[in-house]
């Protein structure tokens, strides 16, 4: 098994992605043949209601997460929640599941999809900065959805 550092966590939900902060978080893979994951995060208690539901659901969803560095590309995963507990002012959430496959290079995606859009010279320079820090949904990725 190897373990990481887990730096944010973002839900994905169509096209968008919504972040929760985190006050420390663990990221371990399994290393076995299922290639399972486990995910755990410490967040404010105002989350537990949301994490609650999601358990209570018993769905996968898709979660992206950055691992080790912030400015790693967030990996994409599908996970399920196996438990929420509240821990003083924070709650501890567990998930399980596996990396997506197809991971490609963000910023590689990210130059081509602007290029395929017409932009150049300085526009191209600015919405690629800007969208390199806030991180869209890129349309290759909504078409592997």
């Amino acid at each position: 098994m190897k373990t990481f550092k887990m730096l944010s966590l973002g839900i994905v939900e169509d096209e968008n992605v919504t972040d929760f902060p985190l006050y420390d978080g663990i990221i371990i893979n399994q290393e076995n043949n299922d290639r399972s994951w486990l995910l755990e995060m410490l967040m404010d208690l105002n989350y537990r209601e949301t994490f609650e539901k999601l358990k209570e659901s018993g769905e996968t969803f898709d979660v992206k997460v950055v691992i080790s560095y912030s400015g790693n590309e967030p990996a994409p995963f599908q996970v399920s929640i196996y438990s929420v507990k509240v821990i003083g002012e924070h709650i501890s959430v567990l998930m399980k599941g596996t990396l997506k496959l197809g991971r490609r290079k963000y910023a590689e995606t990210l130059l081509s999809e602007l290029l395929e859009d017409g932009l150049e010279g300085q526009e191209l320079l600015e919405r690629f900065e800007h969208d390199m820090r806030s991180r869209p949904i890129l349309r290759k990725d909504e078409a592997n959805s």
